[in-house]
């Protein structure tokens, strides 16, 4: 199942909400919107700086990561990012995959 690292931050109205409803209680929610698409909250972590909260989450496919996206910008509670992420394994077959490429102006 793919794998995405999410970050995001927190917009003044989703840090009141969290304030509200407690750290458990986003996870559950967190935990809840996954498991309705089929997938898996592997980590959640709260953190501090650029990023409030990380999360690695498993999917089944990109489609549902990028529903889940558009409905959590939608809120306007959070700023995400989502990053696929790829295992060793995945990406050494990268790497024997044959690519045909020119860089501009060679």
């Amino acid at each position: 199942m793919p794998k995405f690292l999410v970050q995001a931050s927190y917009t003044p109205e989703g840090t009141k909400g969290l304030l509200e409803e407690g750290a458990s209680a986003r996870r559950a929610a967190v935990e809840q919107v996954v498991a309705d698409l089929g997938g898996e909250l592997e980590a959640m972590y709260f953190a501090f700086g650029e990023d409030d909260l990380v999360c690695i989450i498993d999917f089944p496919d990109a489609v549902s990561m990028a529903a889940v996206s558009l409905r959590v910008k939608a809120s306007g509670a959070l700023h995400t990012r989502a990053t696929p992420l790829l295992t060793l394994e995945e990406t050494d077959r990268a790497i024997r995959r044959q690519v045909s490429f020119r860089a501009p102006g060679t």
